[in-house]
């Protein structure tokens, strides 16, 4: 044989055996930008973040999940639009992995935001990507990693959203325009119903959408899920307070509010400006792909006169119907808003 038609040969093998490789496996750079080589076409996917599911499920892809987190099966609304999740198991408390069930059930890939679980499933064998965000562009970011991993439509569907989320950021900034400061509401953000005192201040992904919504952060130095004290709050004097990731908790922990005398000096309580921060699939008002809603939703919370077009209803069932293929009822995007279950 010649020279000549061994290197043809040798080329030709070359070019199959990267074609080969190219149709076995990819590689996924995660959000710290390691790069992550996962199988081409995956089709198993085990998701140990709870927000993530959320986004799995936005991108067309839950029908790939083989694990979840205690948090996505106990959520109402996400068992509402895909009753399916109630078979997936449950292998994370959000903490903890139970690593031999999530062995078994073979995933082409594991999604996750905590380095310690990602130390885990790499010793396990696994093939672990990490998401996590805790702001806009992050969100982007991850939502844009999740799509990559589920191949498909879910690419396609991802941008879709971003321009979406991109579209409402600037109608709010085009309705806001020439804002002024005096004009922005002081807005005290409580994490949970289920304690008062844990708040979310300026420093955090709720910080970033009141800034967009036309508000700022009473607590506007302090970060994600801080413990402060009630005279803090009290001098601070917020013109509003929301509470949010509560479920059907913010409604008493409102009513508790304006029973306490502690709170009657308080600005939001005076003039009856306490909310509960909407809440399907996902909380919306963090690590949520909902937060294109929820900045639609503050605004117009916000600044009522300058969104009083805005049906939020209409816009929760276009959202749910677009991305999840759920008709959401009159009265159950109604009971989102109110940060409620589902009616039955």
């Amino acid at each position: 044989m010649t020279l000549k038609k061994t290197s043809l040969k040798l080329t030709a093998l070359f070019a199959a055996t990267l074609l080969a490789f190219s149709a076995q496996a990819k590689i996924i750079t995660d959000v710290d930008g390691n790069q992550v080589e996962i199988a081409d076409r995956v089709e198993r996917v085990a998701d140990l973040w709870h927000a993530n599911n959320q986004i799995v499920l936005l991108l067309g892809g839950a029908d790939k999940l083989v694990a979840t987190t205690t948090a996505i099966a106990a959520n109402p609304w996400f068992a509402e639009v895909y009753p399916n999740i109630k078979n997936v198991p449950v292998l994370t408390n959000g903490e903890t992995i139970q690593v031999e069930e999530l062995l078994s059930q073979k995933p082409d890939a594991v999604l996750l935001s905590k380095k310690s679980m990602l130390t885990e499933v790499e010793q396990a064998g696994l093939k672990g990507v990490r998401v996590s965000f805790q702001d806009f562009d992050g969100l982007k970011k991850t939502v844009r990693i999740t799509a990559e991993v589920l191949g498909d439509k879910a690419p396609e569907i991802a941008e879709s959203y971003i321009k979406e989320l991109e579209g409402n950021i600037q109608f709010v900034e085009s309705r806001l325009k020439g804002l002024k400061d005096e004009q922005r509401p002081t807005v005290l953000h409580i994490t949970k119903g289920s304690d008062l005192l844990m708040i979310d201040g300026g420093k955090s992904m709720i910080g970033e959408w009141i800034k967009l919504a036309g508000g700022k952060s009473v607590l506007p130095d302090e970060a994600n899920m801080v413990t402060v004290t009630v005279e803090s709050i009290i001098q601070a004097n917020p013109d509003v307070i929301i509470i949010g990731s509560s479920g059907n908790k913010a409604q008493a922990a409102i009513e508790k509010i304006k029973a306490d005398p502690a709170w009657q000096s308080i600005s939001a309580v005076k003039n009856n400006r306490i909310y509960a921060n909407p809440t399907g699939t996902f909380p919306w008002d963090r690590y949520s792909a909902e937060e294109a809603l929820q900045i639609l939703w503050a605004a117009q919370l916000f600044h009522p006169e300058q969104f009083k077009d805005l049906n939020m209803v209409e816009k929760t069932q276009a959202f749910y119907k677009k991305y999840y293929g759920y008709e959401l009822s009159k009265e159950n995007a109604e009971q989102i808003l109110k940060g409620l279950s589902p009616l039955k």
